[in-house]
């Protein structure tokens, strides 16, 4: 039986969108064409990039600009969604220290949303989630590759941080191959590579490989705000799900996707995404026009990747014109 799961890119719940939230509640901020991808999935899934608390401090760091703290309310927009599991394996997840971060464990886990990428110590931070749908599998990791100075430690909250410009270091792919051998599907959500760029570098292109030859079925990655192309199983980057940023008139980082990834028993992905417009502080389905300078853009950026974009619906459909081999199993 196959399955689907909704993938959605960089979510900054703080700031503008923060005030928003306060000041009408956290339901409507995703029209309900946008809803729907979420909510129809068997299951859906994330990046928060903002913590949620009242506590905290900004985060002191030379040349760190931002930083993103959502009121505990905001858990409304993920629940609205009827979100499963967010990585906190990026570079906003200790925006405002270690007590914004446990507060913002506590209130997702009372809120039946997993987490993977984040935790009280090391351990924790790289821990899978383990979800489960229609009698099929999930292991669910996030990883980041900045900023260092977030990473857990043995004994200190942080994210689950690896250098991927150096390679893809042992811990993640021995972590991998064990999870392949005891689920169906094990998804990696990869926050990787700078902001503000139009198609990945070499350094994680050679470590989306390296993930699906240890045996990932999907990856799904973020971190430059604008959408990469997609190759096979990989999803290089959704740009951003709903946030306050100002618009870049040449990168059009107001243009996004949320995936849908359907998996069959064989392990076999097939991806579609709706094209997205982020308004300040709420995200609708692209219109006419926007819907075709992201298909022109997505067909652009997927050309080298041997991927076809084709028009269906209300989605665009990405078919890969090579299969991606993945590493065989024992399990049964």
């Amino acid at each position: 039986m196959a399955i689907t799961i909704a993938l959605g890119g960089d979510t900054m719940l703080g700031r503008g969108v923060g005030d928003q939230i306060n000041a009408t509640g956290p339901y409507g901020l995703l029209s309900a064409e946008v809803r729907e991808i979420f909510t129809d999935a068997d299951l859906s899934l994330l990046n928060l990039e903002c913590c949620v608390s009242n506590r905290g401090r900004p985060w002191q760091a030379p040349g760190k600009p931002f930083h993103f703290r959502a009121p505990p309310e905001a858990i409304g927009v993920l629940t609205e969604l009827g979100i499963d599991c967010v990585t906190l394996a990026n570079n906003h997840a200790l925006d405002f220290g270690l007590d914004a971060l446990r507060d913002t464990l506590r209130h997702l886990a009372r809120a039946g949303i997993k987490t993977v990428g984040a935790g009280r110590n090391r351990k924790e931070a790289r821990a899978p989630a383990v979800l489960e749908t229609n009698g099929t599998t999930v292991a669910v990791i996030g990883v980041t590759d900045h900023p260092e100075d977030f990473a857990a430690t043995e004994d200190t909250p942080g994210v689950a941080y690896a250098d991927l410009s150096r390679g893809v270091p042992s811990w993640l792919t021995t972590m991998i191959e064990e999870l392949a051998e005891k689920y169906d599907v094990v998804l990696v959500t990869p926050h990787w590579g700078p902001n503000m760029t139009t198609e990945p570098p070499q350094y994680i292109r050679r470590a989306a490989k390296t993930l699906l030859t240890a045996g990932a079925t999907l990856i799904a990655g973020h971190s430059a705000h604008v959408f990469h192309g997609v190759e096979g199983p990989i999803v290089y980057d959704l740009g951003d799900l709903i946030d306050d940023y100002a618009r870049d008139e040449r990168l059009r980082n107001d243009l996004g996707l949320a995936a849908l990834a359907k998996i069959d028993t064989s392990g076999t992905t097939k991806v579609s995404a709706l094209p997205l417009h982020l308004q300040y502080c709420h995200t609708t389905a692209a219109g006419a026009e926007n819907r075709a300078w992201i298909k022109t853009r997505l067909k652009t950026a997927c050309r080298e990747f041997a991927t076809d974009v084709e028009d269906e619906n209300r989605v665009l459909t990405l078919r890969t014109q090579h299969r991606y081999p993945q590493r065989q199993t024992t399990k049964p």
